[in-house]
């Protein structure tokens, strides 16, 4: 039995178990090694786990946390078995996963508050992130809301192609202009159309680099300011979008992105090609910026709803 209650479908479930095999077979397999034979949590079983969380990624000021909690844990509950140190290790990962703002709304609902519901992403180029798009605007587009979306990345060659092409796939409109036109301009526009529309979701690319730093904060706050002379409050939501498969250097964009604006949630990639998604941990703590959505394989349905609860439960599952 989960240790955990059931909160996706047996699809998404049984999706979110294999896209995670490789960072599970490596993480389960060292703390097996960690705690074999082993009745106490000594200092030996300890510095196992803490290299266990390391090499998958948790990174190491999250491992420390986790480690000491355990510590404070296991000295007062005691250590009985496999079992029990496995039920700590959940809770005290799971607690460091913070949860969206939005929580209550999965499965790609956006609150009824909000129509349009502005979504502006951002990443770096080859992280995913137009592929994520395109992805965010099936599932939406598959669970009843009508989306738009906006090309604002006009400095990156080839960008406005790429996510006309998903517009095309997917079955939505796209709002476009040609390359090196002002990204405000764009995103300006793509607001305004979909206000005008009653589109319930608009999506908008923008640049995933710039040749400074100031020079990306000051265009993302430009394509923000712009927005807002349409819907006062937009973007409700700025998602960054990180590769899981870098490992640390995810760590290192959401550091740059974080500086150069106010990220709300994020969307972690390829974590089906890697060992490494511990990363999303690291991630999660460090900039306590909640996990809204993982990418856990190719097809556009393996874009899921993050939840903790259910990731935690996946990390520790072992198939039967």
């Amino acid at each position: 039995m989960s240790f955990f209650n059931k909160l996706f479908s047996r699809e998404k479930k049984e999706s979110l178990d294999q896209g995670l095999q490789k960072t599970k077979d490596s993480f389960l397999t060292k703390i097996g090694r960690a705690i074999a034979g082993k009745t106490t949590v000594d200092t030996e079983v300890l510095d196992s786990l803490e290299e266990a969380l390391v090499s998958a990624d948790v990174g190491v000021d999250t491992t420390v946390q986790i480690i000491d909690r355990i510590e404070k844990r296991v000295s007062k509950d005691k250590y009985l078995g496999t079992a029990e140190l496995n039920k700590i290790l959940q809770e005290e990962i799971a607690g460091l996963l913070v949860d969206a703002p939005d929580s209550g709304f999965r499965d790609f609902d956006v609150p009824a508050d909000k129509k349009p519901y502005v979504i502006m992403v951002v990443g770096v180029n080859g992280v995913g992130k137009t592929t994520t798009i395109g992805k965010l605007a099936y599932n939406f587009k598959k669970a009843g809301k009508s989306v738009l979306l906006g090309a604002a990345d006009t400095f990156r060659a080839a960008a406005v192609d790429q996510l006309t092409i998903w517009s095309d796939r997917v079955g939505v409109p796209i709002v476009k202009q040609q390359m090196g036109s002002d990204p405000g301009a764009v995103a300006f526009d793509t607001v305004q159309s979909g206000a005008a529309k009653g589109s319930e979701v608009i999506i908008i690319d923008t640049a995933g680099r710039l040749h400074n730093k100031a020079h990306l904060m000051d265009e993302l706050s430009k394509i923000k300011r712009v927005m807002k002379k349409v819907i006062p409050d937009a973007p409700h939501e700025v998602l960054l979008v990180l590769d899981g498969s870098t490992g640390q250097n995810a760590l290192e964009q959401a550091r740059h992105f974080t500086a150069a604006t106010e990220v709300t949630a994020l969307a972690i990639t390829k974590l089906d090609g890697t060992a490494k998604g511990g990363v999303v941990l690291a991630i999660a703590n460090q900039f306590k910026i909640p996990v809204k959505y993982i990418g856990i394989g190719e097809k556009m349905e393996d874009l899921q709803v993050f939840s903790k609860e259910e990731f935690v439960d996946s990390l520790f599952s072992i198939k039967e």
